[in-house]
């Protein structure tokens, strides 16, 4: 959603790079690039007047201190103003004292409400041990009760449902019921998926404010369409001040629109975003962090996400197995179902291209992220189910007529299977290095590697010592020829050379060439 405006936004830090100081001229054309982008991106107007006005008091005058650059002292600015906009901290649930905590939903028809109260529901379950049950109290939609039973089937929430809808039953009825259930039933936490309409009317906002009077929420959550643009802001609004709500979710987090209405809703409402919803599944959903959606704006990636992701799918006491196999024997116990069930385990964390999406830099590389074709990993887990036991044990084994036999069998190409078997022996490779702390091969400076670790240390420290004399090589060979190309250093806003950086002539960022073939790169 945001990648137009992190493209605008790099775009115009890129001005700033090399310079010494930022001049009023430089503060400027920063801050109208950046408006641009922001008005393209669908932000309201009067929250784009705001964040500019700070973005240029705060820039002007400023010089290079702290070891930051002007471009990066701009991004820093404009970082701490974009979290400030998208709501500050992040805002937890308030949980009843004495339970049930009651959340209700409201939101215009469409925004995703009830596959929403699913998502939260599940959420509450595994990630906070509560006890949620859902509440049917769309009772005009059709078929939106059938609907909210079905998502409760599949979260594993019981829902209380009754009344059949579809023009029939008394919503606040429905509602008041819903908490003498939930208290008999020791649920924890009651979740009223309410009706909605196509546009903002009188006979919505009464219902509401009737569901909200019966039931006395502990929260209200505004659930509204992220795709909408700037129309957000002002049914946000229409809503607060006819019902009010407590905090905003954001669905449809995943759409191609500008994502404007993200980045103006807290703003102008004075209510924060609480939640995100990104996709079609159950599990398409997390707690909204201003800083890390700032951070992926201004395509710095979104590690911590990542992290806490790779948490909650990967087995600890199987990590530990695999990483033992890979301190051992140089990894050597290492085999092709283990690499498989690595694949696996990446692959219930999401599609790739959102977990490529979240480290930084990766906008870089945004066209190789959309090529890429997910059914690669079908292809390699179908090489390996064609291997036998011995082969997936051993792949050295694996000779000219056993790896016909494996691409006949995956109906893939032999090269395929070749290929397959030449970049496990790669991977386990580095893996196996970096689990025993030896860096990763092949990339200088790191530990372990030439010229890296210790080694490196004492080196850096005679060269500081020398103070700029050279000193002659042993080889006279070398002494004829000047000597071996010192690195460069890496110039403002590019990577260090064991990265891809100055070393490598000041190019950009490249990925190494085995994730270049399986992004579908060149």
């Amino acid at each position: 959603m945001f990648d137009t405006l992190s493209d605008r936004l790099s775009a115009a830090f890129k001005n700033l790079r090399g310079k010494g100081k930022l001049t009023d001229a430089d503060i400027e054309a920063t801050t109208r690039e950046i408006r641009i982008a922001l008005l393209e991106a669908d932000v309201a107007l009067p929250v784009v007047r705001e964040f500019i006005a700070k973005i240029r008091e705060r820039a002007a005058g400023a010089e290079v201190r702290g070891g930051l650059n002007p471009a990066q002292q701009v991004i820093k600015i404009v970082n701490e103003e974009l979290v400030g906009i998208l709501g500050g901290e992040t805002r937890e649930l308030r949980m009843a004292k004495r339970p049930p905590t009651v959340i209700m939903l409201a939101g215009l028809q469409g925004a995703g409400k009830t596959t929403l109260a699913g998502k939260l529901a599940k959420w509450l379950k595994e990630t906070k041990h509560q006890t949620p049950i859902l509440v049917a109290a769309d009772l005009q939609r059709p078929n939106a009760v059938t609907q909210l039973q079905v998502v409760g089937e599949r979260a594993g929430v019981p829902v209380f449902a009754p009344e059949p809808g579809n023009g029939v039953g008394d919503p606040v009825d429905v509602a008041r019921k819903a908490l003498d259930e939930a208290r008999t039933k020791q649920h924890s936490v009651v979740i009223v998926d309410t009706a909605g309409r196509l546009g903002v009317d009188e006979v919505l906002m009464k219902q509401a404010a009737d569901i909200r009077d019966a039931v006395n929420p502990d929260e209200i959550l505004f659930v509204v369409d992220a795709m909408i643009g700037q129309d957000a802001v002002t049914t946000a609004q229409a809503f607060l001040d006819g019902v009010g709500f407590d905090g905003v979710v954001l669905s449809k987090l995943d759409g191609d629109a500008r994502g404007g209405a993200a980045l103006s809703i807290a703003q102008v409402t004075g209510r924060q975003v609480m939640f995100a919803s990104n996709g079609e599944k159950l599990e398409d959903f997390d707690v909204f962090h201003p800083d890390r959606m700032a951070s992926r704006i201004l395509g710095m990636g979104d590690v911590m996400s990542l992290i806490e992701q790779a948490e909650r799918t990967f087995d600890a006491d199987a990590a530990a197995k695999t990483a033992a196999k890979l301190q051992k024997k140089g990894g050597k116990d290492f085999t092709l179902d283990d690499f498989l069930a690595q694949m696996q385990s990446v692959r219930k964390m999401g599609p790739l291209t959102k977990i490529f999406g979240m480290l930084p830099g990766a906008s870089q590389f945004k066209d190789q992220l959309e090529n890429f074709d997910e059914r690669e990993i079908d292809r390699i887990e179908a090489v390996i189910h064609s291997m036998t036991p011995a082969e997936r044990n051993d792949p050295n084994i694996i000779n000219g007529s056993r790896r016909a036999r494996i691409a006949k069998g995956s109906g893939t190409e032999v090269a395929t299977v070749s290929g397959l078997v030449e970049r496990f022996f790669e991977a386990r490779k580095m893996m196996s290095a970096m689990a025993s702390g030896k860096g990763i091969p092949g990339m200088p400076g790191m530990p372990g590697m030439p010229g890296g670790g210790a080694a490196g240390g004492r080196k850096a420290k005679q060269q500081k010592l020398a103070k700029g004399k050279k000193r002659g090589s042993g080889n006279p060979a070398k002494r004829a020829g000047g000597g071996a190309p010192q690195p460069q250093e890496p110039q403002p806003g590019q990577l260090p050379a064991a990265f891809g950086g100055a070393g490598q002539n000041g190019g950009d960022f490249e990925l190494p060439d085995d994730l270049k073939k399986m992004l579908g790169g060149q």
